[in-house]
């Protein structure tokens, strides 16, 4: 079983910063893809950042240079700096990871428990 746990959000005003992070543990072969959505009340979930295994990043627009996502492959975790927060941020986050389990399983999606992040004005 693998499980990811996150750690990281809560309430922060428009402006401010916050750190988030996860890490996933278990009988993991490799990590894929690793990154991080968010759903808000009313809203479908949505990509907010990523790490491909290629060394690329994914970000959505409207997070782009305000949001960095990192990693530390050793611990199998994934960061995300949120910073220039607003309003519009606010939303349940969770953390997604792609994870190949044995070389003869296939990948499977995990996801962290989600954590709410709450940007007051």
């Amino acid at each position: 079983q693998v499980q990811l746990v996150e750690s990281g959000g809560g309430l922060v005003q428009a402006g401010g910063s916050l750190r988030r992070s996860c890490a996933a543990s278990g009988r993991i072969l490799k990590v894929n893809r690793m990154g991080w959505y968010r759903q808000a009340p009313g809203k479908q979930r949505e990509l907010v950042a990523a790490l491909p295994s290629d060394g690329t990043t994914d970000y959505a627009d409207s997070v782009k240079g305000r949001f960095t996502i990192s990693k530390d492959n050793a611990k199998n975790t994934v960061y995300l700096q949120m910073s220039s927060l607003k309003a519009e941020d606010t939303a349940v986050y969770y953390c997604n990871a792609n994870v190949l389990r044995s070389a003869w399983s296939v990948p499977v999606d995990y996801w962290g428990q989600g954590t709410q992040v709450t940007v007051s004005s």
